[in-house]
């Protein structure tokens, strides 16, 4: 230990203000063997922990960095990061550890500022941890002090992604406190979430608008014979309340989850599209099967598995955020026989965007 100490400070003291790259893995290494308690006992050593968060600022390691030695000085920059990247692990990973960091007053003070983008984007960061811890912190977004529409929406979204979040939402329309500034945006997440019970609920205290035809959409064999518009059903792809772009790439914009789409016109029929559409649990791509996890604290992470090692599972949910689950905390996992592709996506929009969408999806073929 003591030539790992003296090799470790012989190094530092030879850095500039940056620190080499072929160097950062050494000293990370090095100052992770030490400890927290080792290196905060030691100026030197706090130097050159320091000098290492400098040269990895704005990244997954800087994240990974002040959540092994518990720097809560350094939970301004955690929320930074969180806000520029409400929709990737950098963000996600700096909300879970900046609550570890007793950084939840500081995450509640954030979504009371004025600037109304950083508000939302935090929102967001927050809502895919898809943790039951959060929606104290969601609520504060929901019952927005400023009155913010834009905010609100963004924390019935969030609390919409994981099971507690949910049922908090319906425990809300209960009450009456589901207003009609976010009514429409509770009903549309609530009636596409996969929870059968949270559906059924939601049908009932917030049931979804009827479509413009109100009535059951034609057979396959009869919609494949209709005209469609593929420039309006590209529309409807990205339209908010029907979601695609919120699983679905296609040519690198939407969200990373499901199977990308960019070549969807190459490899399926205009019939298997519709099918995929009204009933995606009619077939589901290898690698692309539902895995629940609970933990011991409640939490549900539902989504893709993505590795599976010795002590660690790492679940890709609905967003495409990775998340690290340590074995010793799981009360128990299960694969679902169904897709992670949300059934009755229909009741979303009426006959004629399903045609316009389908004819869209037509055009996306390999070049």
């Amino acid at each position: 230990m003591r030539i790992l100490l003296g090799l470790l400070l012989l190094n530092t003291a030879l850095f500039s203000a940056e620190i080499p790259a072929e160097k950062l893995n050494t000293l990370v290494g090095a100052l992770t063997r030490l400890g927290p308690e080792k290196v905060n006992a030691n100026p030197r050593l706090l130097e050159a922990l320091n000098k290492v968060l400098d040269a990895t600022k704005g990244t997954g390691r800087f994240v990974e960095i002040v959540s092994a030695f518990k720097l809560a000085d350094r939970n301004d920059e955690l929320l930074k990061l969180a806000i520029a990247n409400p929709n990737n692990n950098v963000g996600v990973d700096s909300v879970k550890v900046l609550m570890s960091n007793k950084g939840t007053r500081l995450l509640k003070g954030a979504l009371k500022r004025e600037n109304e983008g950083e508000a939302i984007s935090l929102i967001e960061a927050i809502g895919n941890t898809v943790s039951g811890s959060t929606i104290p912190i969601l609520t504060v977004g929901l019952d927005d002090s400023k009155g913010r529409t834009e905010v609100r929406k963004a924390a019935v979204r969030s609390l919409a992604k994981f099971k507690q979040g949910a049922q908090a939402l319906l425990d809300r329309a209960k009450s009456g406190e589901i207003d009609s500034t976010i009514r429409l945006t509770a009903a549309t997440e609530l009636n596409a979430v996969r929870w059968a019970d949270v559906r059924a609920q939601a049908a009932e205290l917030v049931p979804l608008p009827k479509g413009r035809e109100g009535t059951s959409f034609a057979p396959i064999a009869e919609l494949i014979k209709r005209s469609g518009d593929p420039k309006r059903g590209q529309s409807v792809f990205f339209r908010e309340t029907v979601m695609c772009s919120r699983c679905h790439q296609v040519n690198g914009v939407g969200i990373d989850f499901g199977p990308a789409l960019s070549e969807i016109g190459t490899k399926l029929s205009a019939e298997a599209l519709y099918e995929s559409i009204l009933a995606p649990n009619a077939g589901i791509l290898m690698g692309y099967e539902s895995w629940t996890v609970e933990t011991k604290t409640g939490d549900e992470f539902y989504g893709l598995l993505i590795s599976d090692t010795d002590k660690t599972l790492t679940i890709k949910t609905v967003g495409g955020i990775l998340n690290k689950v340590d074995k010793s905390a799981i009360l128990r996992r299960s694969k679902s026989k169904l897709s992670t592709m949300p059934d009755g996506l229909q009741q979303l929009m009426s006959e004629q965007d399903l045609i316009d969408l389908v004819e869209y999806l037509k055009t996306l073929k390999k070049k």
